[in-house]
């Protein structure tokens, strides 16, 4: 589509400059960086510790435990980070208006999803890379091990619906009106998820299980046949996702 590269380099260094992409580098850097060192500190934490009479004790970390806290800050406040980041990528646009000069030089409403798509996907990768690897390598240097069986699917999984929720803003950006309609109604959309998700015969397919089971996958209490489900699901989400608000942008125009 004409126009699609340049307008996704002009978002990815708007991104840049507004500092959005940093931040979200930063954060997941850390929380790659604290979750081997928090499982290894962890039984030193509570080695003296004692609540009424009582003694806690912690069995001795593994490889396992450093990647069950990286999907748990990642999985969590990851994603929340991701969906403020991102949350009014499009929706500000259209309620600002400043899309109309790039559609009036002949830029298609498509490419202005697909470059958003395009832009912040890449931040969400780089970070995310950026998170597992020095995660490995702190894992490798702690543990002697840098990880347990099924880490890399278990990595995609998380990866994947961060994927999934770029999409989703796009789309509810699309079909929300208000510099913020976008952001709640994608918030609403992944409540509901959660909610389902909460019911096990129905997390087969639910995107949100991709990232509230994946430290499961590490331990082998996860279903990886539920998870693969989960994954082509999640795929076919995030396109229809993707398809959906370019056609809302069409069907709208910039509301201006």
């Amino acid at each position: 589509m004409r126009g699609f590269a340049a307008f996704a380099r002009k978002e990815l260094l708007e991104q840049i400059r507004s500092y959005k992409a940093p931040i979200l580098l930063a954060v997941l850097f850390l929380f790659g960086m604290t979750s081997p060192l928090l499982a290894k500190l962890m039984p030193d934490l509570f080695k003296n510790l004692s609540i009424s009479g009582m003694t806690i004790t912690i069995p001795t970390p593994t490889a396992a435990d450093a990647w069950g806290q990286f999907f748990k800050n990642t999985g969590q406040m990851g994603l929340v980070v991701l969906l403020l980041i991102f949350g009014t990528a499009l929706s500000q646009d259209i309620a600002r208006g400043t899309l109309l000069i790039p559609l009036s030089k002949g830029l298609s409403r498509g490419a202005v999803v697909l470059a958003k798509y395009a832009s912040s996907l890449l931040i969400w990768t780089a970070g995310y890379a950026l998170s597992a690897l020095t995660c490995v390598g702190y894992t490798q240097y702690l543990f002697s091990h840098f990880g347990p069986p099924h880490l890399f699917f278990a990595l995609f999984c998380l990866w994947l619906f961060g994927a999934f929720l770029l999409a989703l803003l796009l789309f509810t950006g699309a079909a929300a009106p208000g510099s913020y309609g976008g952001l709640l109604f994608a918030v609403a959309i992944v409540g509901v998820l959660l909610a389902l998700d909460a019911f096990p015969k129905l997390q087969a397919g639910n995107p949100v299980s991709l990232a509230s089971q994946s430290a499961a996958l590490l331990t082998k209490t996860a279903s990886l046949q539920n998870l693969w489900t989960a994954v082509w699901v999640t795929a076919v989400c995030t396109a229809a996702c993707l398809g959906c608000g370019v056609l809302l942008l069409q069907k709208n125009g910039t509301r201006s």
